[in-house]
């Protein structure tokens, strides 16, 4: 009868139990000596590295991707993932700006109120979460083959929107939020600090958020404890898609402009920098801390060999090798196979 299957199938010993946890906890530490290890490689190969200068221009930097990381960690944790992440950086914040802009300047000709371009880049990114939520939780689809499909659709509307040329003549809004300064430091880092905090309290301390780890390590056990599992995750997804077009307005303030393939390849960074920071890619385990030093990781490292004088295409080839290192450290620290 399936009420007295043998105990010792269904779950591992007391041993076993403390052991995993606590290896998983340490791989989410794990980054935080090879970050002080990455400071002091640097220092030693350009003295400009450790300049505050230096540092504050690496930490703006990531803060684009630090918020997609933010995005995707969610997700995964709740076990699902999303590609299109990287197009909602493009474009909300282009069709944003290309309602409010003269078509003078490569606008829609529409000439909305410029207060008006923040909002919708907001809620661009909130109704593609909102339908990728819908398509996946509801219908049932995979999200592979959804969010691939959004990428895709998302990049041509963009290049459509765009005609294929960079938006310039930003509204003033959109240039404060990459430009602007708050006691010594750029207001995108003070957001991206904030928003990191903001998560790492609701998963630690909020049902909503306690919650979000068990639909990812166990989506039928969840339902079974009264958790509405498709409601949190559908929530999570419109989330996800409000912080990617966070990030493309940060990312549009910063360099003045909105190019036609603005975002494109960033989703290979955030796996990265999500695996590296201890992310499991079978949800339920990870942590916002993890991913966030992941990204650090990757910012410092781009940084050192740029100063070394390293080829960006280098650069880009050592992304998919830390993914792949990454999953073999995650194999051999849980023993669990990936899927």
């Amino acid at each position: 009868m399936t009420t007295t299957a043998p105990s010792t199938a269904a779950a591992p010993g007391p041993a076993r139990r403390r052991t995993v946890p606590r290896l998983a906890r340490m791989r989410d530490l794990t980054l935080v000596p090879a970050i002080v290890v990455l400071l002091v490689v640097g220092a030693l190969i350009d003295p400009v590295f450790l300049s505050r200068t230096n540092l504050v221009n690496v930490l703006q930097q990531q803060t684009e991707l630090s918020l997609l990381v933010l995005a995707e960690t969610l997700i995964l944790i709740g076990g699902r993932f999303d590609l299109s992440l990287e197009s909602t950086v493009g474009l909300a914040p282009a069709l944003g700006v290309a309602l409010v802009i003269p078509a003078a300047s490569h606008g829609l000709g529409t000439d909305w109120a410029t207060a008006l371009a923040v909002p919708i880049c907001l809620l661009v990114g909130l109704l593609v979460g909102a339908l990728n939520g819908l398509l996946i939780l509801r219908f049932g689809l995979s999200a592979f083959i959804v969010t691939l499909g959004m990428l895709t659709t998302l990049r041509g509307l963009q290049i459509g929107i765009t005609g294929g040329q960079s938006l310039f003549d930003l509204p003033p809004s959109v240039m404060y939020l990459g430009n602007a300064t708050w006691l010594g430091l750029p207001l995108s880092i003070w957001l991206c600090g904030g928003l990191f905090a903001a998560g790492i309290a609701a998963l630690g301390w909020f049902r909503h958020g306690r919650a979000v780890y068990a639909i990812g390590g166990n989506v039928d056990a969840a339902r079974a404890a009264g958790i509405r599992s498709d409601r949190v995750m559908w929530a999570v997804f419109m989330i996800a898609g409000v912080l990617a077009a966070l990030a493309g307005l940060l990312m549009t303030g910063r360099l003045g402009s909105i190019a036609a393939n603005q975002g494109e390849q960033m989703i290979f960074k955030v796996f990265a920098a999500a695996v590296i920071g201890g992310v499991s890619m079978n949800g339920g385990k990870g942590t916002l801390f993890g991913g966030l030093c992941g990204v650090l990781a990757l910012g410092l490292i781009s940084n050192i060999l740029t100063l070394a004088g390293v080829s960006a295409q280098w650069i880009q080839a050592l992304y998919g090798l830390i993914i792949l290192i990454a999953l073999i450290l995650a194999r051999l620290t849980t023993g669990k196979a990936q899927d």
